[in-house]
Protein backbone atom coordinates (compact mmCIF):
# COMPACT_ATOMS: atom_id res chain seq x y z
CA UNK A 1 0.00 0.00 0.00
CA UNK A 2 1.52 3.18 -0.90
CA UNK A 3 2.16 6.72 1.47
CA UNK A 4 -0.64 8.53 -1.21
CA UNK A 5 -3.10 5.54 -0.25
CA UNK A 6 -2.62 5.39 3.35
CA UNK A 7 -3.57 8.78 4.00
CA UNK A 8 -6.50 8.64 1.64
CA UNK A 9 -7.73 5.60 3.81
CA UNK A 10 -7.16 7.52 6.88
CA UNK A 11 -9.02 10.50 5.66
CA UNK A 12 -12.03 8.31 4.55
CA UNK A 13 -12.01 6.09 7.45
CA UNK A 14 -12.71 8.90 9.60
CA UNK A 15 -14.89 10.89 7.40
CA UNK A 16 -17.07 7.71 7.41
CA UNK A 17 -17.16 7.86 11.11
CA UNK A 18 -18.31 11.44 11.49
CA UNK A 19 -20.99 10.40 8.72
CA UNK A 20 -24.86 9.95 10.36
CA UNK A 21 -27.16 7.37 9.50
CA UNK A 22 -24.65 4.46 8.43
CA UNK A 23 -26.81 1.48 7.99
CA UNK A 24 -26.22 -1.76 6.79
CA UNK A 25 -27.90 -0.88 3.79
CA UNK A 26 -25.10 1.91 3.26
CA UNK A 27 -22.93 -0.76 3.52
CA UNK A 28 -24.26 -2.87 0.98
CA UNK A 29 -24.61 0.16 -1.16
CA UNK A 30 -20.88 1.07 -0.73
CA UNK A 31 -19.99 -2.72 -1.86
CA UNK A 32 -22.02 -1.70 -4.99
CA UNK A 33 -19.94 0.85 -5.68
CA UNK A 34 -17.21 -0.99 -5.43
CA UNK A 35 -17.99 -3.68 -7.68
CA UNK A 36 -19.72 -0.46 -10.37
CA UNK A 37 -16.00 1.25 -10.04
CA UNK A 38 -13.94 -1.82 -10.51
CA UNK A 39 -15.83 -3.27 -13.72
CA UNK A 40 -15.77 0.43 -15.23
CA UNK A 41 -11.90 1.14 -16.38
CA UNK A 42 -13.27 4.91 -17.72
CA UNK A 43 -14.97 5.17 -14.60
CA UNK A 44 -12.48 3.93 -12.04
CA UNK A 45 -9.67 5.90 -14.18
CA UNK A 46 -11.26 9.17 -13.74
CA UNK A 47 -12.14 9.15 -9.95
CA UNK A 48 -8.48 8.09 -9.30
CA UNK A 49 -7.01 10.54 -11.77
CA UNK A 50 -4.66 13.09 -9.44
CA UNK A 51 -4.33 15.03 -12.55
CA UNK A 52 -8.19 15.61 -11.87
CA UNK A 53 -9.09 18.52 -9.19
CA UNK A 54 -10.92 16.91 -6.38
CA UNK A 55 -14.05 18.46 -6.77
CA UNK A 56 -14.39 17.14 -9.89
CA UNK A 57 -14.23 13.79 -9.17
CA UNK A 58 -16.71 14.19 -6.40
CA UNK A 59 -18.83 15.78 -8.69
CA UNK A 60 -18.74 12.53 -11.29
CA UNK A 61 -19.69 10.13 -8.29
CA UNK A 62 -22.33 12.41 -7.70
CA UNK A 63 -23.45 12.27 -11.05
CA UNK A 64 -22.80 8.50 -11.15
CA UNK A 65 -23.91 7.86 -7.78
CA UNK A 66 -26.90 10.55 -7.46
CA UNK A 67 -29.78 7.43 -6.40
CA UNK A 68 -27.79 6.28 -3.67
CA UNK A 69 -28.62 7.10 -0.17
CA UNK A 70 -27.04 10.73 1.35
CA UNK A 71 -24.92 8.92 3.52
CA UNK A 72 -23.31 6.48 1.01
CA UNK A 73 -22.72 9.61 -1.47
CA UNK A 74 -21.28 11.64 1.41
CA UNK A 75 -18.75 8.83 2.09
CA UNK A 76 -18.05 8.30 -1.99
CA UNK A 77 -17.39 12.00 -2.61
CA UNK A 78 -14.92 11.73 0.18
CA UNK A 79 -13.24 8.84 -0.96
CA UNK A 80 -12.95 9.88 -4.28
CA UNK A 81 -12.16 13.38 -3.68
CA UNK A 82 -8.61 12.18 -1.47
CA UNK A 83 -5.17 11.14 -3.57
CA UNK A 84 -5.15 6.89 -4.09
CA UNK A 85 -1.57 5.54 -5.71
CA UNK A 86 -3.49 3.83 -7.84
CA UNK A 87 -7.86 3.08 -9.65
CA UNK A 88 -6.87 -0.34 -7.66
CA UNK A 89 -6.56 1.19 -4.07
CA UNK A 90 -9.42 3.14 -4.83
CA UNK A 91 -11.57 0.09 -5.38
CA UNK A 92 -10.04 -1.38 -2.41
CA UNK A 93 -10.61 1.66 -0.24
CA UNK A 94 -14.12 1.51 -0.67
CA UNK A 95 -14.35 -1.69 -0.26
CA UNK A 96 -12.91 -1.56 3.25
CA UNK A 97 -14.87 1.35 3.68
CA UNK A 98 -18.24 -0.68 3.21
CA UNK A 99 -16.86 -3.67 5.68
CA UNK A 100 -16.25 -0.69 8.19
CA UNK A 101 -19.71 0.81 7.64
CA UNK A 102 -21.17 -3.06 8.29
CA UNK A 103 -19.22 -2.83 11.59
CA UNK A 104 -20.07 0.61 12.76
CA UNK A 105 -23.91 -0.22 11.90
CA UNK A 106 -23.98 -3.63 13.82
CA UNK A 107 -22.43 -2.58 17.33
CA UNK A 108 -23.50 -5.82 19.45
CA UNK A 109 -22.43 -8.32 16.50
CA UNK A 110 -20.24 -10.56 16.51
CA UNK A 111 -18.83 -9.82 12.98
CA UNK A 112 -14.93 -11.02 13.33
CA UNK A 113 -16.10 -14.41 15.36
CA UNK A 114 -18.70 -15.13 12.65
CA UNK A 115 -16.55 -14.56 9.52
CA UNK A 116 -14.06 -16.64 12.05
CA UNK A 117 -16.17 -19.14 11.96
CA UNK A 118 -17.04 -19.25 8.17
CA UNK A 119 -13.12 -19.44 7.36
CA UNK A 120 -13.27 -22.65 9.32
CA UNK A 121 -16.65 -24.15 7.67
CA UNK A 122 -15.00 -23.33 4.25
CA UNK A 123 -11.89 -24.90 5.31
CA UNK A 124 -13.17 -27.57 6.45
CA UNK A 125 -14.97 -28.17 3.17
CA UNK A 126 -12.51 -28.28 -0.21
CA UNK A 127 -15.79 -28.71 -2.49
CA UNK A 128 -17.43 -25.63 -0.65
CA UNK A 129 -14.13 -23.45 -1.66
CA UNK A 130 -13.34 -24.83 -4.63
CA UNK A 131 -16.59 -24.00 -6.13
CA UNK A 132 -16.81 -20.29 -4.21
CA UNK A 133 -13.38 -19.71 -5.68
CA UNK A 134 -13.95 -20.87 -9.10
CA UNK A 135 -13.15 -17.86 -11.78
CA UNK A 136 -15.32 -19.54 -14.07
CA UNK A 137 -18.68 -19.38 -11.39
CA UNK A 138 -21.79 -17.03 -12.40
CA UNK A 139 -21.42 -14.36 -8.73
CA UNK A 140 -25.37 -14.32 -8.74
CA UNK A 141 -24.87 -17.92 -8.19
CA UNK A 142 -22.46 -18.47 -5.44
CA UNK A 143 -24.29 -15.03 -3.79
CA UNK A 144 -27.00 -17.92 -3.70
CA UNK A 145 -24.67 -20.53 -2.12
CA UNK A 146 -23.44 -18.72 0.55
CA UNK A 147 -27.28 -17.60 1.47
CA UNK A 148 -27.96 -21.67 1.91
CA UNK A 149 -24.76 -22.38 3.81
CA UNK A 150 -24.47 -19.76 6.30
CA UNK A 151 -28.93 -19.65 6.56
CA UNK A 152 -29.71 -17.77 9.22
CA UNK A 153 -26.52 -18.65 11.52
CA UNK A 154 -24.91 -15.48 11.04
CA UNK A 155 -26.24 -11.15 11.16
CA UNK A 156 -27.18 -9.66 8.73
CA UNK A 157 -23.91 -7.82 8.71
CA UNK A 158 -21.62 -10.76 8.33
CA UNK A 159 -24.15 -11.96 5.62
CA UNK A 160 -23.43 -8.93 3.88
CA UNK A 161 -19.78 -9.31 3.76
CA UNK A 162 -19.88 -12.10 3.19
CA UNK A 163 -21.77 -12.79 0.21
CA UNK A 164 -20.48 -9.44 -1.78
CA UNK A 165 -16.93 -10.58 -1.21
CA UNK A 166 -17.82 -13.98 -2.47
CA UNK A 167 -19.81 -12.47 -5.32
CA UNK A 168 -16.77 -9.66 -6.64
CA UNK A 169 -13.49 -11.43 -5.28
CA UNK A 170 -11.39 -9.94 -7.89
CA UNK A 171 -8.86 -12.65 -8.09
CA UNK A 172 -8.27 -13.13 -4.24
CA UNK A 173 -8.76 -16.53 -2.49
CA UNK A 174 -11.96 -16.62 -0.09
CA UNK A 175 -10.53 -17.30 2.90
CA UNK A 176 -8.16 -14.37 2.05
CA UNK A 177 -10.49 -11.83 1.89
CA UNK A 178 -12.16 -13.26 4.64
CA UNK A 179 -9.33 -12.86 6.97
CA UNK A 180 -8.92 -9.68 5.85
CA UNK A 181 -12.54 -8.67 6.96
CA UNK A 182 -12.06 -9.73 9.97
CA UNK A 183 -9.03 -7.87 10.35
CA UNK A 184 -10.53 -4.66 9.44
CA UNK A 185 -13.64 -5.58 11.65
CA UNK A 186 -11.45 -5.32 14.41
CA UNK A 187 -9.39 -2.21 13.78
CA UNK A 188 -12.73 -0.01 13.23
CA UNK A 189 -13.40 -1.67 16.57
CA UNK A 190 -10.36 -0.75 17.92
CA UNK A 191 -9.39 -4.22 18.41
CA UNK A 192 -7.20 -6.65 17.32
CA UNK A 193 -8.17 -10.50 16.36
CA UNK A 194 -6.07 -13.14 18.51
CA UNK A 195 -6.51 -17.00 17.07
CA UNK A 196 -6.13 -19.76 19.52
CA UNK A 197 -5.30 -22.68 18.69
CA UNK A 198 -5.90 -25.64 21.63
CA UNK A 199 -5.96 -29.04 21.88
CA UNK A 200 -9.41 -28.86 23.94
CA UNK A 201 -12.28 -26.29 24.03
CA UNK A 202 -11.45 -23.48 26.76
CA UNK A 203 -13.80 -22.74 29.31
CA UNK A 204 -15.36 -18.99 29.62
CA UNK A 205 -13.27 -18.52 32.25
CA UNK A 206 -10.00 -19.76 30.86
CA UNK A 207 -11.19 -18.03 27.60
CA UNK A 208 -11.98 -14.65 30.01
CA UNK A 209 -8.07 -14.80 31.39
CA UNK A 210 -6.48 -15.05 28.18
CA UNK A 211 -8.63 -12.09 26.61
CA UNK A 212 -7.60 -9.84 29.93
CA UNK A 213 -3.68 -11.28 29.79
CA UNK A 214 -3.56 -10.79 25.60
CA UNK A 215 -5.24 -7.04 26.47
CA UNK A 216 -2.87 -5.76 28.31
CA UNK A 217 0.13 -7.40 26.06
CA UNK A 218 -0.84 -5.28 23.03
CA UNK A 219 -3.03 -2.91 24.66
CA UNK A 220 -6.35 -3.02 22.98
CA UNK A 221 -9.09 -5.09 23.51
CA UNK A 222 -8.95 -8.39 22.26
CA UNK A 223 -11.32 -10.90 20.05
CA UNK A 224 -10.92 -14.08 20.23
CA UNK A 225 -11.25 -16.80 18.17
CA UNK A 226 -10.50 -20.59 19.32
CA UNK A 227 -9.16 -23.66 17.13
CA UNK A 228 -9.25 -26.58 18.44
CA UNK A 229 -6.95 -28.81 17.64
CA UNK A 230 -5.32 -32.09 18.76
CA UNK A 231 -2.17 -31.94 17.29
CA UNK A 232 -0.85 -28.90 19.49
CA UNK A 233 -1.26 -31.93 22.64
CA UNK A 234 -1.08 -29.35 25.02
CA UNK A 235 -0.96 -25.46 25.96
CA UNK A 236 -1.63 -23.25 23.52
CA UNK A 237 -0.32 -21.07 20.35
CA UNK A 238 -1.40 -17.84 19.86
CA UNK A 239 -1.50 -15.62 16.52
CA UNK A 240 -2.16 -12.02 16.41
CA UNK A 241 -1.56 -10.58 13.06
CA UNK A 242 2.01 -11.92 12.41
CA UNK A 243 2.93 -12.19 16.11
CA UNK A 244 3.01 -15.84 17.13
CA UNK A 245 3.13 -17.20 20.60
CA UNK A 246 3.77 -20.79 20.75
CA UNK A 247 3.19 -21.99 24.28
CA UNK A 248 1.90 -25.46 22.65
CA UNK A 249 3.57 -28.76 24.08
CA UNK A 250 4.09 -30.00 20.22
CA UNK A 251 6.27 -26.60 19.66
CA UNK A 252 8.22 -27.66 22.47
CA UNK A 253 8.60 -31.74 21.70
CA UNK A 254 9.49 -30.19 18.23
CA UNK A 255 12.45 -27.92 19.84
CA UNK A 256 13.14 -30.82 21.93
CA UNK A 257 13.79 -32.90 18.62
CA UNK A 258 15.65 -30.32 16.77
CA UNK A 259 18.26 -30.52 19.64
CA UNK A 260 18.65 -33.98 19.93
CA UNK A 261 19.11 -33.82 16.01
CA UNK A 262 22.08 -31.22 16.37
Amino acid sequence: MGSATTQALATSASALVATKGITVDVAGELFAVARLVDESVQLSGALADPSVPAEARAKVAGDVFGTASAPTLEVVRTAVSQRWSNASDLVDGIEELAIRAAAIASPGEDIDGELFGVTRVIAANPELELALGSRLGDSAAKGALVDRVLGTSTGRATSLIVSSLVRHPRERRVRQLLSRAMGIVAAQRESVVATVHVASSLSAAQQQRLVDALSRRYGTSVSLNVVVDPAVVGGLRVQVADDVIDGSISARLADLRQKLAG
